[in-house]
């Protein structure tokens, strides 16, 4: 069995990225697997190898110890996406020879315009496939003028998952409306793409994630079975999959690094502890009853043997107060 906590390096890491890191290391640890950290800094824009390098002292600072990433090494070349984009180049390059993926060039104004016209309110905007059917004449003349990026082409089809605390979901996807990105037109690739190779190649048997990314759970399941269907002879197992409760403020806004007080590197410089930090999460998640502690602290040892089958797992959001 294989855990992982997978953050992006856009700023110091916060009282949210801690709870999904405490979840998925208690998870892991009771099952007795390997637990994995690595670096999603496939945005090169907004990573920095630096904020990277601070979430680790951060995390060794709680207490935190990985068996694979950053740090300690392990059977994968590196651990920080940025340096992994050979592999999923050669990933897509194979799902281009076989026509799974198509490249589709239509600029920003025109998805935009496609997303608010029948679609609005939707979480994941769809696409009305024009590109999927442009003719090789066409696409050499685009070519010439603009690097497209990549789609894959969906077939319609239903798919179902067991969320640990979410519950049983339903997806179906449509062929067009559901063609997603796999590698923007500036070479980026896309997260769908890159979490779901990472996590193959890893070994990754349990993802546990804030559910605010449920919605993208459908189209990475849809990409395992096409890259099982691509490569017969390679066991892809894929995850089991638990979406926790997002931590909001008392006005019910999400925590984010861009509020006060709440990185694990501000509350240091007001002298929090890291035992305090792991208490005041596991009280507020419903993990322990904080009455029955006659100090506000508990380090990461004693957290081990939790049930995270409580029902303040299964809530959407869960309040912490600061």
């Amino acid at each position: 069995m294989k855990g992982r906590f997978a953050p992006s390096p856009t700023g110091y890491i916060h009282l949210g990225n801690v709870w999904i890191a405490l979840l998925s290391y208690i998870s892991t640890r009771q099952q007795k697997g390997k637990y994995v950290v690595r670096m999603e800094d496939i945005d090169l824009q907004r990573s920095k190898r630096e904020l990277g390098e601070a979430l680790l002292d951060d995390l060794e600072w709680l207490g935190f110890e990985w068996d694979e990433g950053p740090r300690v090494g392990g059977p994968e070349v590196s651990y920080w996406q940025s340096e992994r984009q050979t592999y999923y180049a050669d990933i897509l390059e194979q799902l281009a020879l076989d026509k799974i993926i198509y490249p589709c060039f239509c600029n920003r104004t025109r998805l935009q315009s496609i997303a608010s016209a029948p679609h609005i309110g939707e979480l994941v905007h769809r696409y009305d496939g024009k590109c999927r059917h442009l003719s090789k004449n066409d696409i050499d003349e685009l070519y010439s003028m603009k690097e497209p990026s990549l789609r894959l082409a969906i077939d319609p089809c239903n798919l179902e998952f067991d969320d640990r605390w979410q519950g049983t979901h339903h997806i179906h996807l449509d062929s067009e409306l559901d063609d997603y990105v796999l590698r923007r037109g500036d070479g980026m690739y896309a997260y769908n793409l890159a979490v779901v190779l990472d996590d193959i190649a890893m070994g990754i048997t349990e993802v546990i994630r804030g559910n605010d990314l449920l919605d993208t759970t459908g189209q990475q399941l849809y990409l395992y079975k096409i890259l099982q269907q691509c490569y017969p002879h390679n066991h892809i197992e894929v995850p089991k999959y638990g979406h926790a409760p997002l931590l909001v403020d008392a006005d019910g806004n999400r925590l984010s690094k861009r509020q006060k007080s709440i990185t694990i590197r501000e509350l240091r410089e007001q002298q929090w502890s890291a035992s305090r930090i792991l208490w005041e999460l596991a009280v507020a998640g419903g993990l322990i009853d904080g009455d029955r502690y006659t100090h506000r602290e508990i380090n990461l040892s004693e957290l081990m043997n939790l049930d995270l089958s409580c029902s303040s797992l299964r809530r959407k959001t869960i309040v912490i107060k600061r």
